[in-house]
């Protein structure tokens, strides 16, 4: 069977699209327009410990924690709605009226089935192209955090896979994250 062509949009073309006006939860991904559900209670519980870990950091060390949905603009091709964000104080990552513009020094994204290919792929990719210097992919299913830092050659390097009672300490924050702290309330 012949699979169609996939058509691909640049970001100034997808910011006129109707089905951006209409939707919140809507991103161009490598110039496909993807569009998701809204996501699961257990989901929004999750994005919001993070949040909270964030928020609560940035209180100390300054910066900013922001969640979904927030638009980031990294390329003409790429403007995606990460789940939780954090700019430190002296970020080159931009805030704009509408959107960020640039890559945030840390990005969350909480992995649910419609997007998790996504998380796992494209917008991996995208992330370290653009210098994003720690992202934490989020299995709500097995209750795990797979961090990756940016090394000196631009790339991401695994720096594990934690989950129960492991704590990690966040090269970005300089701080450590409990696990527990993120997923403890998820089997009450």
């Amino acid at each position: 069977m012949v699979q169609p062509a996939r058509v691909r949009i640049n970001a100034e073309n997808y910011f006129s699209l109707e089905e951006y006006e209409q939707n919140d939860l809507i991103q161009l991904i490598d110039g496909e327009v993807v569009i998701s559900m809204p996501p699961i209670p257990e989901h929004q519980s999750i994005v919001g410990e993070i949040l909270y870990l964030l928020m609560t950091i940035a209180r100390k060390l300054g910066g900013k924690a922001l969640t979904s949905p927030i638009e980031v603009y990294l390329d003409e091709n790429n403007v995606f709605e990460p789940d939780v964000i954090y700019l430190k104080p002296d970020s080159q990552c931009t805030v704009g009226e509408k959107r960020l513009t640039g890559a945030p020094e840390l990005v969350v994204e909480v992995l649910s089935p419609s997007t998790a290919k996504y998380d796992r792929q494209q917008k991996y990719q995208a992330y370290e192209k653009h210098g994003v210097h720690e992202y934490w992919i989020v299995d709500p299913v097995h209750q795990t955090i797979e961090v990756w830092t940016l090394n000196q050659q631009g790339k991401f390097e695994r720096q594990g896979a934690f989950a129960d009672d492991n704590t990690f300490k966040s090269a970005t924050l300089n701080e450590d994250v409990d696990v527990k702290a993120i997923f403890g309330n998820q089997n009450d």
